[in-house]
């Protein structure tokens, strides 16, 4: 019988020093102040994923138009291969200006989008 008291006395101080050990690896992590990404006065910070990626073409051909409109005159194709800048417009359509061509217009946003980066922190 005094061996079983021995065997709970034993048990329980192992429970109490795994406890002791698991807090003291915890508290760092607990009491460690959040980081932060404000960047010192006059100076912007700006994490790589949190940029826009590159505006992509999502289809083999993509008219370019005077307007941003359906109905607007053609003025030029955009091709996925050329290299062009974008800005979101009205509604659903995007302003690019072809480098490749030297036009520039309107395209559908349907057509185009811009590419995305995932941060894995």
């Amino acid at each position: 019988m005094h061996w079983l008291g021995d065997l709970f006395v034993m048990r329980s101080s192992r429970i109490t020093l795994t406890a002791a050990v698991l807090g003291s690896l915890a508290l760092p992590l607990l009491s460690a102040p959040a980081a932060s990404a404000t960047a010192p006065s006059g100076a912007t910070v700006t994490r790589p994923c949190e940029q826009p990626g590159p505006w992509n073409v999502h289809a083999s051909a993509v008219t370019i138009r005077a307007k941003a409109s359906a109905k607007a005159t053609a003025v030029g194709i955009l091709y996925p291969s050329h290299d062009f800048t974008a800005h979101p417009a009205a509604d659903n359509w995007v302003a690019v200006t072809d480098h490749s061509t030297g036009v520039s217009g309107f395209v559908s946003g349907t057509y185009v989008y811009r590419g995305t980066r995932i941060c894995l922190d």
